[in-house]
């Protein structure tokens, strides 16, 4: 979460410096945060649907106790 919201105060920084220096370049930026941020989450899903998968849970202390 904490790195959702690093990547979204660096796009708003790359915007604003656009803004005001009149260049496009803070928005195409922000497009690559954006699609860095979506496969951030992409990799998260996998990672969780693999868990449930293996445990039958997403319960961390049910697959913490699991050995092997």
């Amino acid at each position: 979460m904490s790195l959702e919201i690093m990547l979204n105060a660096c796009g708003l920084a790359f915007i604003v410096a656009g803004a005001h220096w009149g260049i496009a370049d803070g928005q195409i930026m922000f497009m690559l945060i954006l699609s860095i941020a979506a496969a951030e989450v992409s990799v998260g899903l996998g990672l969780l649907l693999q868990a449930h998968r293996r445990f039958g849970s997403l319960d961390i202390d049910q697959a913490s106790r699991m050995q092997g």
